[in-house]
């Protein structure tokens, strides 16, 4: 069977998918992928087909609703463009390419599954993850969740149109769009741990919550001599990378500077990863307590650390929690926030220290960044909650379950 994985964004949103695709591959499909090029490498070295996109993740955060607008509407002919060539017998639908794959999926003819990584039907039981951490109380929450999916639907709305025209597809109003997403009853599995987040009750039969599925780690893969090295020589020490979120123009050595301050103050060692913030510790690398990184896969990173400091993306969150070591979430935006409450909620993981109180006067920020973790480092109900989470992640197999509804969906007649 030929698989199409339809994902788009940054790299937290793409590296899970090449762990799911390399099962499938190895239980005998053909998979590619859909991605920037930024992420051809990436899709590459799971032994998988990159289908370049021609939208660029960068800056397309919920923040900024014009750049996410154009993210998407360039989205429409870069997956007509993804499907043209070889077509596929199914589609794999991310929660970014969901809205739009619905379409494509028609025109194909084929089956579509839907592999979101955050939950994205409303329920009673939380707000919609991308409106924040706070609970409305159950009506309000439902309610909530649709006002998301009709904000959902407007900002889809063009790249829709420009779909469907150029798929040849007759034009659909608004309200046929909400009509169809009401009666859609295709199976959903989502990414996510029921251990971090429970199915909610009131979700119709089809949507499940399988467990994660993991960035793809060749079986070879060491951790780079230096960071070995730097870990086997002292006590473990506490991670901080904020993935994908950025710190402004020249904003990673300042916050670089706040980050090693505030690790010190706690008493521990520091691994910073640069990553799109350019986490920098400056001169402060000349003591030896402080080591900076770049990409480092965290299934063999995370199991040597004292604590996570991170930004609360769901990837980074689930894999502090596979690995047992407590979090100090600092969420920048989006579900974010969502995922940092999860944290506190389940007791893995501090209360949230938003990204922006690391932005104002140094001091402030080295102390509201100290505390949370030195408490990380040292508290051990926090690891002892948070190994509870891993042993029971340890049980669950997300992407088996999507192998085994994909070559159902497969096995069954097409729609008339």
């Amino acid at each position: 069977m030929k698989i199409l994985i339809a994902a788009a964004g940054s790299y937290g949103d793409i590296a899970p998918y090449t762990g799911l695709g390399a099962r499938l591959r190895e239980a005998g499909h053909e998979v590619a992928v859909t991605a920037h090029d930024t992420h051809t490498a990436l899709i590459r070295n799971a032994g998988l087909e990159p289908r370049p996109l021609p939208a660029d993740p960068r800056g397309h955060g919920a923040a900024n609703l014009r750049a996410a607008a154009a993210f998407l509407k360039d989205l429409a002919p870069g997956l007509i463009r993804a499907t043209e060539a070889d077509a596929p017998d199914l589609l794999l639908l991310s929660t970014t390419t969901a809205p739009l794959g619905a379409h494509l999926a028609e025109a194909l003819g084929v089956p579509a599954l839907g592999v979101p990584l955050q939950p994205t039907e409303p329920t009673g039981d939380f707000a919609p993850p991308a409106g924040g951490a706070r609970s409305l109380g159950r009506r309000g929450n439902l309610w909530a969740g649709r006002l998301s999916q009709r904000v959902v639907d407007r900002l889809y709305r063009e790249p829709v149109r420009l779909l469907r025209a150029g798929l040849g597809l007759p034009p659909l109003t608004a309200r046929d769009v909400r009509r169809r997403r009401r009666a859609a009853d295709g199976p959903v599995v989502h990414g996510f741990s029921p251990a971090l987040l429970a199915r909610p009750a009131d979700w119709r039969p089809g949507l499940t919550v399988a467990g994660n599925w993991w960035p793809h780690l060749p079986p070879d893969a060491r951790l780079p001599a230096g960071l070995a090295d730097f870990l086997a020589s002292g006590p473990p020490p506490v991670f901080v990378g904020f993935g994908s979120m950025s710190a402004g123009e020249r904003g990673g050595e300042r916050l670089g500077s706040v980050v090693v301050r505030a690790l010190r103050r706690a008493g521990v060692r520091g691994v910073l990863q640069a990553g799109a913030a350019g986490l920098s510790p400056g001169e402060h690398l000349a003591d030896g307590d402080m080591l900076a990184v770049g990409q480092v896969p965290h299934e063999l990173l995370f199991p040597h650390l004292a604590a996570v400091v991170h930004h609360a993306g769901a990837g980074t969150t689930a894999a502090a929690l596979r690995a047992g070591v407590p979090a100090v979430p600092v969420p920048v935006t989006a579900d974010q926030p969502f995922w940092a409450a999860r944290l506190a909620a389940v007791g893995a993981g501090t209360p949230p220290v938003p990204f922006a109180a690391l932005s104002g006067a140094d001091v402030d920020a080295v102390d509201r960044l100290a505390a949370p973790v030195e408490r990380a480092a040292q508290d051990p109900a926090l690891r002892a909650a948070a190994a509870r989470v891993a042993r029971r992640m340890a049980g669950e197999d997300g992407a088996a379950e999507v192998l085994r509804q994909a070559e159902s969906l497969a096995e069954r007649p097409p729609a008339t």
